[in-house]
Formats: C-alpha cells, sequence, structure tokens
C-alpha cells in the first residue's frame, strides 16, 4: 500500500510537471507580435527616405520586421480613396499602432482610427493646422510624432544669394496637399515682410504642372518649390518647363534638387522617419500619445545641384559650397 501510495504521487508529479512545461511553452508559442501598419501617400524619393527612416528607428527602439514585429506597408499612390480603403483595412485587422507618411494619410488613419488606435505622424507639416492634435506640445488624443517644419525665411535668404536680380518669385503648391499650402503661404507671408515681390500659382493632380509651370515660367525670375507631395511628384515636368526659360527654381527638400532643383536647406527626410520610428517604438511599450510631444526637425542641410547650376549659369559661392561639403550634399 506504501509502494502503490509513493508510485501515485511520483507518477502526479511527473504530470504536473509536464502540464506546467507544456503551459509555459504554449504561452511563450502564443505571444503577440504587435502589428504597425504604414500608410504612405505616393511613390516619391522624399516620402520613400521617410519610410526607411521608419523601420531604422523601429529597429533602434527593439522592434525588427519579420523577427518582433509585423509591418503592414500600403501605398495609396496619390489615390485619396486609396488613402480610406486602407486606413479602415488597418482598423478592421486590429492593427496595433498606424504611421502616417504624407498629411493626407495622416487625416485618413486619424478618421479610420477614431480615438483608439494610435497614430504615429512621421515629418507632417502643420499637424495642428491639419486637425490632427490639440497643440505640439499636448497632442491630446491618440495622435503624436514628428513634423518637418521646412526652415522658409532661409530657403528664401538663400534663394536671394542664388539669384540676386530676381525681382519676383514664382510660388507653386497643390489645392490638395494642406502641407503644401502650408508652406506656400508661410513663405509668401516672409516674401512680403522682407518687401519680396511674389505670386502663388496652383496645380489641383500633377497633370496641371505643365501648362502652370509654362505660364509661370513666363512671369518670374525664380521658383519656389516648397515641400509638397504633388510638386514633388512633378518636380521632373516643372524643371523640364523652367530650364527652357532660364529660371532657377529653389525647392524644399533634398530629393527635389537632385530632381533638377538648384539648391537648398534641406530637413533630412532619413533622420524624421527614424524619429518618428523610435516614438512609434515607445508608444508600443507604453507610452500615451496624448502627453507626448510632437518632435520638430527644423535645421537645413545644405544640397546643391551643380549641373544645374551650370545649364543656368550661375556660380555657387564659395561658403555654400563649402558648407555643402562640410554637412550636406552636392549632386554632380
Amino acid at each position: 500500500m506504501l509502494a502503490f501510495i509513493s508510485a501515485l504521487i511520483v507518477f502526479l508529479g511527473i504530470a504536473f510537471f509536464m502540464t506546467g512545461n507544456s503551459t509555459t511553452t504554449k504561452t511563450t508559442s502564443t505571444k503577440k507580435v504587435p502589428t504597425v501598419g504604414i500608410l504612405q501617400l505616393q511613390t516619391h524619393p522624399a516620402l520613400d527616405a521617410i519610410h526607411r527612416g521608419i523601420i531604422a528607428g523601429l529597429k533602434t527602439g527593439g522592434y525588427t520586421p519579420g523577427k518582433n514585429i509585423k509591418i503592414d506597408y500600403q501605398n495609396a499612390q496619390g489615390d485619396q480613396s486609396n488613402l480610406k480603403t486602407m486606413s479602415q483595412k488597418f482598423i478592421n485587422e486590429n492593427a496595433d499602432e498606424t504611421i502616417a507618411i504624407a498629411t493626407p494619410s495622416a487625416q485618413a488613419l486619424a478618421n479610420a482610427a477614431g480615438k483608439d488606435t494610435p497614430v504615429i505622424l512621421a515629418g507632417i507639416t502643420d499637424p495642428v493646422g491639419g486637425g490632427l492634435i490639440k497643440s505640439n506640445q499636448h497632442p491630446g488624443g491618440n495622435v503624436t510624432g514628428t513634423s518637418g517644419e521646412s526652415p522658409l525665411k532661409s530657403h528664401l535668404d538663400l534663394l536671394r544669394q542664388l539669384v540676386p536680380k530676381a525681382k519676383k518669385i514664382g510660388i507653386i503648391y497643390t489645392t490638395s496637399d494642406h502641407g503644401g499650402e502650408y508652406n506656400a503661404k508661410k513663405f509668401a507671408k516672409i516674401c512680403k515682410q522682407e518687401g519680396v515681390a511674389y505670386k502663388l500659382y496652383t496645380i489641383s493632380s500633377t497633370n496641371d504642372m505643365q501648362q502652370v509651370a509654362e505660364t509661370m515660367a513666363s512671369q518670374v525670375d525664380a521658383v519656389y518649390a516648397p515641400q509638397d507631395n504633388g510638386v514633388a511628384s512633378a518636380m521632373k515636368t516643372l524643371i523640364s518647363v523652367t530650364n527652357k526659360a532660364k529660371v532657377p527654381v529653389i525647392p524644399a527638400v533634398d530629393t527635389m534638387v537632385k530632381d533638377g532643383g538648384l539648391a537648398t536647406l534641406s530637413v533630412n527626410q532619413f533622420e524624421l522617419g527614424k524619429l518618428s520610428g523610435e516614438m512609434a517604438a515607445k508608444v508600443l511599450k507604453g507610452k500615451s500619445p496624448a502627453t507626448y510631444p510632437i518632435k520638430l526637425i527644423t535645421k537645413g542641410e545644405m544640397t546643391l545641384n551643380l549641373t544645374e547650376a551650370k545649364k543656368l549659369g550661375i556660380t555657387f559661392p564659395a561658403s555654400v559650397i563649402k558648407e555643402a561639403k562640410q554637412k550636406g550634399e552636392i549632386f554632380k
């Protein structure tokens, strides 16, 4: 009898141990891997750089795609209806967090998410004016992230330095791009304060660029192309027109210089994305977007296009070249 009881105790002990082991194994194997939806407005170099930065930032924050996080990346290719459908897809599939590349993407995600799913902004111009947050310091809801405010006064100073004889500046933006309109009108306000003549031009889509650019090039001495997704996507069309008229274009972003702009002081788009990715990682770990201030990068890096300068007969001052070599980029 004693032997039987001893055997029973040993059996029950082994069974408990195995059951406990099984439960532990099951818990470990079913540990939830967070899903992050990334919504990009369209394909162009600046937005692509932000996307690469987001992935790098998530890795810095401890999340590696394919290892301990699932990334659902969607590109709307400039279609507003796609933005709505893709945003709703993230919410329907219970994404733990969403990340927006470009203002229209952010607005679509914020509308779909309501007050629940966190939305991380990646380089969004004027998130307050875009109706996304209450204030940069106190977002107040489920939205936070980074804002890439262009150094507009520095852009005007650079334009006047490189094109000192310019009497009138053309400023072009896309009517459906809140960030582009914000930048264009703010730049126009600075021009007015500085006593510089200007004229605003608009496109409703990239299809309008050829015609609008031809009109603008015949009326101005230089063009400012703000941080605007539509203008950036049609940059090569704009440059093909302005080059024929020998009208230099100062854009807001380094990738737009690569596409034919003369020069700029550009906020690094990759670094903007990386900062957003790092913030996204912290929110995944429990930080509240409502009390997580918007982070800004406003200091630009000098970027020059030597080929474009040669086409236009413009010589860069030695100080400008030196700055680009030390901390910036020179396209040849």
